[in-house]
């Protein structure tokens, strides 16, 4: 269709030009040669608009991106048979249980890469060759190479590659701590495996986390139009030097660019890599408690400023509760420097070394005092903290609640030996419900007041004042987390 369209606007614009030759004649083609040739200027770039630019830096950059294919086996499930279908399709497609057997197929992805060492070492997102059994990797000058995959970090979505070769580009890493928002950014990468593209813009904002993108988030925000494909790619300063991963986007409906990007900073890039390389892998520092983010609610239930991160549960056995760190601590600085807010923290431990000892200031029933911990490594088994967004105080209207029997704890897959009193019913328009509470958690605290009964609740329940918010600790499927009502 669309072949035989731009042939019929082909023979219409001949047929125009003939019909104008015919009408204008001869003395048409006398006129048109009797008029002079237009004056056409032309000039050569000039210094002045090039030093405007950032071809300069591009030309630096982009030898040392390249472009990631990668392929990989996937199960493809059979076609299921309609009910009564006769001999004649059994004996072409089967038992009568699919039309065809189930068979892997090869599924492609594209995306991009920073080569960082001469050697031919690689960065790229860990979600670019999550689960490839072949990663191809082409360079600028169309150059292909298979590549192997040294190393991953899922938790922070960085990668390490190495392909085969010497002498290969490579891009001056920069110090990502120093990036400032406001800072001039090029993205490069290659998206939709149209070929290279370069993207401007600005720093939006640096230490994004808690956006449930990674598990460890610290990224650098920016404008610079950030689209599929580019995943893994450079992201540069105006100085051609390398500050971060491109990794993710935030996309309306339309899935595209909408000017929020991020990118993983450099600095835990590097850190990465050099683990993957001196450890097959990357070790991240483990504290053992489950952190809240302070809300306003709750850091009127504690007398705290919202800065800093709650400790909701200490997991046994851990480091942390192998220290004087308490359940209700409220950290707010890790060596000495000042902890914002739970994903801060995580980010924070996360990048400190297994078996480094680390002090942490604490904020404790209204006093702050230094608890040293020894971190351990991070375990396998993924551990989920708990956040509360209510700023809402009122009293426990609208909540009821039942006995916990051993029975109801089996049901909620928690050990029988569980105290508390299980939330039976929380009306939807409640100051509780807008707190978070939910049917199914168990109170276990009122006002740092143990709760093992219906008595204990009722009592502290009426002990509480009715302006005042009320603070709970609740068990929710075996993690611990307070709420302010």
């Amino acid at each position: 269709m669309k072949s035989e369209f731009f042939r019929g606007r082909r023979w219409i614009a001949s047929a125009a030009m003939v019909a104008a030759l015919a009408v204008t004649g001869f003395y048409g083609l006398r006129a048109a040669e009797s008029n002079p040739a237009p004056t056409i200027k032309t000039a050569a770039r000039s210094e002045a608009a090039a030093g405007r630019g950032y071809s300069a830096v591009v030309k630096r950059v982009v030898p040392a991106v390249v472009n990631i294919s990668t392929s990989k086996m996937v199960k493809q499930t059979a076609m299921e048979m309609p009910d009564g279908s006769d001999d004649m399709f059994r004996q072409f497609f089967g038992n009568g249980r699919g039309f065809q057997t189930p068979r892997p197929r090869a599924e492609k992805a594209l995306g991009s890469g920073v080569i960082i060492s001469p050697q031919g070492y690689i960065l790229t997102n860990n979600h670019v060759v999550d689960g490839a059994t072949v990663v191809t990797v082409t360079l600028h000058d169309k150059r292909e190479f298979k590549a192997r995959v040294v190393g991953t970090d899922p938790r922070t979505d960085i990668a390490v590659l190495k392909i085969e070769g010497a002498n290969f580009p490579t891009l001056t890493l920069a110090d990502s701590s120093k990036v400032e928002v406001g800072d001039i950014v090029l993205a490069i990468g290659d998206p939709f495996g149209v070929g290279q593209t370069v993207t401007a813009g600005i720093v939006s904002a640096t230490g994004r986390g808690n956006l449930g993108i990674e598990q460890v988030e610290d990224f650098i925000q920016t404008d610079a139009p950030i689209n599929p494909g580019n995943s893994g790619g450079a992201l540069v300063d105006d100085e051609g030097h390398l500050i971060g991963i491109n990794t993710a986007i935030l996309a309306g409906n339309s899935g595209g660019n909408q000017g929020i990007g991020f990118a993983v900073p450099i600095n835990m890039a590097r850190h990465d890599m050099d683990e993957i390389l001196a450890h097959g892998k990357v070790e991240h520092g483990y504290l053992g408690i489950l952190p809240q983010d302070v809300t306003p609610a709750l850091a009127k239930a504690f007398h705290a400023e919202t800065n800093g991160a709650l400790v909701g549960e200490v997991t046994p056995d851990s480091p942390a509760a192998h220290s004087s760190l308490k359940q209700g601590d409220i950290i707010v600085a890790v060596n000495g420097q000042p902890i914002t807010d739970a994903g801060q923290l995580r980010t924070k431990i996360g990048m400190m070394d297994p078996n480094q000892t680390v002090t942490l200031k604490v904020l404790r029933n209204g006093t702050t005092q230094d608890v040293a911990v020894t971190l351990g490594e991070y375990p396998s088994k993924e551990e989920h903290a708990s956040v509360n967004k209510s700023d809402s105080n009122s009293s426990l209207s609208g909540v009821n609640v039942e006995s916990l029997t051993p029975e109801t704890a089996q049901e909620l897959k928690l050990p029988a030996t569980t105290k508390g009193v299980v939330v039976s019913e929380v009306d939807p328009s409640s100051h509780a419900a807008d707190a978070g509470l939910k049917p199914g958690d168990v109170i276990q605290q009122v006002n740092r007041k143990p709760v093992t009964n219906m008595r204990d609740y009722t009592e502290a329940v009426g002990a509480a004042k009715r302006d005042d918010s009320v603070l709970l600790l609740v068990n929710r499927g075996g993690n611990t987390l307070f709420l302010a009502v």
